[in-house]
């Protein structure tokens, strides 16, 4: 249920915005994204977990305030971002 190291590695490689960057918005969306992923699964299962369904939506505000800020600085890196993690708006 939780993020691997070679996992977030792999993400981090993907959406880094240069060599030497680990926590811009562009990384922290994805890994939210793809910790958003996991626990909706696991949800499907386990549909009276509310401590994890309490997180997942946690995460899911945060994700939202980050593409917010995203989206007000950047609005093509915006769009860039919904269209490779798969997010609608």
């Amino acid at each position: 249920m939780s993020l691997t190291k070679e996992k977030k590695t792999e993400l981090i490689e993907q959406y880094r915005r240069s060599d030497d960057d680990t926590g811009s918005p562009d990384v922290q969306i994805a890994v939210l994204t793809q910790r958003i992923n996991e626990l909706t699964e696991h949800l499907k299962q386990h549909s009276k977990d509310h401590a994890s369904r309490r997180g997942l939506l946690m995460m899911v505000s945060r994700r939202r305030r980050l593409l917010d800020y995203v989206r007000e600085h950047d609005s093509d890196r915006y769009l860039n971002l919904l269209e490779r993690l798969n997010i609608r708006k």
